[in-house]
């Protein structure tokens, strides 16, 4: 397991635009949520022990803020060298987590590419700008992702307030960290 930190966006960065399958085999895009001030697109998965310790954060989150923030979860990681990743066990991992979002599986790899994405889960709070969806916030959920009772920063939440709340992003995003997007060879 590589762990690596979350890679250096600008704010106000264009996100790319995408089509992806949700574990229901819809295909979802970020245009299905424009009536919302933003878009939490969180690229995660099954297996890294990073990323299921932000499972239930990010699902308390949605709970919190999903009036006006809209949020995804995408699984780029290659089934092939991780199998406990492929689809079949995402649509498991969506009933047995009580997911109350669309988990979409990036077979291809081509968004996790096209936003960056380096790690699981690697967070990227969009805001909606006239219809266009702009980076607001890229880093990480919290100062201790080990133990949520001995959170001192919950970066991720104040965000979120933020954003529903008008304000300006934070200067000071300090990087999500994780276990290394599973690349195809």
């Amino acid at each position: 397991m590589a762990l690596l930190n979350s890679y250096d966006l600008p704010i106000g960065w264009d996100a790319p635009d995408f089509k992806l399958p949700n574990t229901e085999g819809n295909v979802i895009s970020p245009n299905n949520f424009q009536e919302k001030k933003g878009l939490l697109v969180v690229f995660t998965c099954n297996h890294c022990p990073y990323a299921k310790a932000s499972w239930p954060l990010v699902i308390d989150l949605f709970h919190k803020f999903s009036k006006d923030v809209g949020f995804l979860a995408v699984n780029p990681n290659d089934a092939i060298t991780h199998p406990e990743d492929s689809y079949e066990i995402m649509k498991e991992k969506k009933i047995e987590w009580n997911i109350p979002f669309d988990y979409l599986h990036d077979a291809s790899q081509e968004i996790a590419k096209a936003y960056k994405a380096q790690c699981t889960p690697d967070l990227y709070l969009l805001k909606n700008t006239d219809g266009a969806w702009k980076l607001f916030y890229h880093g990480r959920i919290n100062d201790n992702w080990q133990d949520p009772t001995a959170v001192q920063e919950k970066n991720l939440e104040d965000v979120l307030a933020d954003l529903v709340g008008d304000k300006e992003p934070p200067k000071d995003q300090k990087p999500s960290m994780g276990c290394s997007i599973k690349w195809k060879k």
